[in-house]
């Protein structure tokens, strides 16, 4: 997933009322929008390095959009935007061995009443809806968390992907490490207990349950390695 423009680097200076963020950038202090809803924990210290993209769009009301921050010299990327994007070129590359065969991708797939699974996919006639999650939180060395605050959004999601998995479809929930500094993945059940309950129940009821690290460059940030799942059961 490449950037349309090089970004813009910058000193994180504060975040409030969740969506906007003020950073100083050569020309001075600018307030730009931040694509993620949740703590972002371990992220926000004054004075980290940051990087904003530039929008032309003359109807929008903040031109710059957060997109990454470096912590200790490793950069995360915090647009959970552009998380899905990144899948999706993997899925099209086939750099995802259990999606590797021939397939058709659909984004964005109701089921039931009121839930969307991000990606249906269907391998010659085996129909797997896949679910992504991104992952910015490390409190340890080389291991990544989810969540960083509680998520009913996403209890919501393991017990769609469940009943999923019930009613004949392949399930599979997704975290994608938007860093490259970890080599395990874990829940965080500390911070949100329920998830972790309903992640084990998950695993125990055959959803596939992956985790990819992130690749950055200059131009953009791809799905990388896959990494170990730790996993209470």
């Amino acid at each position: 997933m490449n950037f349309e423009a090089p970004l813009i680097s910058g000193v994180f200076v504060k975040r409030y009322k969740r969506f906007f963020v003020d950073v100083k950038i050569k020309e001075g202090i600018v307030t730009a929008h931040c694509p993620n809803t949740g703590s972002m924990m371990g992220l926000l210290d004054k004075q980290n390095k940051v990087w904003l993209s530039q929008s032309n769009d003359k109807k929008r009301k903040l031109k710059y959009t957060l997109q990454i921050v470096e912590v200790d010299g490793k950069k995360i990327g915090i647009n959970t935007h552009l998380t899905n994007k990144i899948v999706l070129e993997a899925l099209k590359n086939n750099l995802i061995k259990e999606f590797s065969q021939s397939k058709t991708i659909k984004s964005e797939q109701k089921y039931g009443k009121d839930t969307r699974f991000d990606f249906l996919i269907d391998q010659k006639g085996k129909k797997s809806f896949l679910e992504v999650k991104n992952v910015t939180l490390s409190r340890k060395k080389n291991l990544a968390e989810f969540p960083d605050a509680i998520t009913s959004r996403g209890a919501k999601h393991i017990k769609d992907l469940i009943n999923a998995r019930q009613n004949g479809f392949d399930s599979y929930l997704m975290f994608v490490v938007q860093r490259n500094d970890c080599n395990c993945f874990t829940i965080a059940s500390d911070i949100d207990p329920e998830y972790s309950k309903l992640l084990t129940l998950a695993y125990k009821k055959k959803v596939k349950i992956l985790c990819y690290d992130c690749k950055f460059s200059s131009k953009g940030i791809k799905l990388n390695n896959r990494i170990k799942l730790q996993i209470n059961e």
